[in-house]
């Protein structure tokens, strides 16, 4: 069974192509996702990435890396975990497995949990299956700045410590 899984996945990643992210997410989109950001870390101390991807390397695949474990590769590649207060947060969206995954520092984490993040997601996915992708996206923005803002509110010294671009790889 498990190697049916493989290889189906296999698939679906080798048939993903840059025409997909573009599709979803055209330069307009990933503007307006930026300019969320943006507005969001104005209510709050925290700091919100976007990447999204449309596949994996086949040998990922094969070895079995699970868009958690990438989700988390990228969490530490891009230093979303080295913010002052941890309170970094990475939105990450694997096109090809079709699985958004939400990873945030301990500082964060520790008032919202998995189950806080879960809902999240779920809701992104759900205008993802509606073909929304760029509001998917917005509105997981707004749930986690409306959260980083009750933790972590806006101070007047605050300091843009990552990046808003969204990353698409």
């Amino acid at each position: 069974m498990k190697k049916r899984n493989t290889l189906m996945r296999l698939f679906s990643h080798l048939f993903s192509t840059p025409w997909h992210v573009r599709r979803h997410f055209t330069k307009t989109a990933l503007h307006n996702i930026e300019q969320a950001i943006a507005a969001s870390e104005r209510q709050h101390n925290g700091e919100i990435r976007f990447v999204v991807e449309g596949d994996l390397h086949p040998l990922a695949i094969l070895r079995g890396v699970t868009p958690r474990q990438r989700a988390i590769s990228l969490f530490s590649q891009l230093g979303i975990w080295d913010t002052e207060q941890n309170n970094g947060v990475l939105i990450y969206l694997l096109l090809a497995d079709h699985d958004v995954e939400i990873l945030a520092d301990r500082g964060i984490n520790r008032h919202l949990g998995q189950h806080g993040w879960e809902s999240i997601c779920k809701a992104m996915e759900a205008e993802f299956r509606q073909g929304r992708f760029e509001q998917g996206v917005i509105h997981g923005i707004n749930e986690i700045g409306h959260s980083l803002a009750q933790y972590f509110p806006a101070t007047a010294d605050d300091t843009n410590e990552l990046s808003n671009k969204p990353i698409v790889l």
